[in-house]
């Protein structure tokens, strides 16, 4: 663990919470486990099938040069 953590500060945004109240309520807090957001990978380039297909064509001046170079 890191030692320079900052510990977190509760603030009353409405009410009068009395001093009890807010024991109670931080006694609570305290309690929660701490777990770190885990984000999933991202899917693979190569299982999105949509990724895979074709792109429309377009004609015009310049599309057959435009065709060589990947799409994304």
């Amino acid at each position: 663990m890191s030692d320079n953590l900052v510990p977190p500060q509760i603030t009353v945004r409405a009410g009068n919470p009395t001093d009890t109240e807010l024991a109670v309520v931080i006694s609570l807090l305290t309690r929660l486990p701490h777990t770190e957001i885990v984000q999933p990978n991202p899917p693979s380039h190569w299982s999105n099938r949509a990724a895979m297909m074709r792109p429309v064509l377009s004609p015009g001046p310049g599309a057959w040069r435009a065709s060589a170079f990947p799409q994304q």
